[in-house]
């Protein structure tokens, strides 16, 4: 069985879905940039975002559940890697569990997408794009 759903161009939005990986590595490993808001917390609406839409993907982007548990559980270690990560390999990031709790949150809320019409919104787009 293919893991993947039914594509014209596959490696396409799979290259999508790891650049999307590539940025929440680096974006949680540079200084975080100052975005003007004195709001407590604000940065953990980052995170659920985030990694909801890569959940989101991999949902789109694979055909079978054991796929998005898979991808849902390495977002999740990526998750709480990267809070380790930031405390021993940053002098501009903190560790702090309650990003962990907000990715984690994210990839949950990603997960939902499996119950709606928008699992199929990649294939729709990769029809309309590539004329299938």
């Amino acid at each position: 069985m293919r893991a993947l759903r039914d594509f014209a161009r596959p490696r396409v939005w799979l290259g999508i879905w790891i650049l999307g990986w590539v940025l929440a590595i680096v974006l949680s490993l540079i200084k975080p940039p100052d975005l003007g808001l004195d709001v407590r917390d604000s940065d953990k609406l980052g995170h659920l975002l985030a990694y909801a839409t890569l959940s989101a993907w991999a949902v789109m982007l694979f055909a079978q559940r054991r796929a998005w548990l898979l991808a849902a559980l390495a977002l999740v270690a990526l998750g709480i890697g990267m809070e380790f990560a930031q405390g021993a390999l940053t002098d501009t990031r903190l560790r702090d569990p309650r990003d962990a709790i907000a990715n984690t949150l994210g990839v949950l809320l990603g997960l939902t997408t499996a119950h709606w019409r928008a699992q199929f919104a990649l294939q729709a787009l990769d029809r309309r794009w590539f004329f299938r």
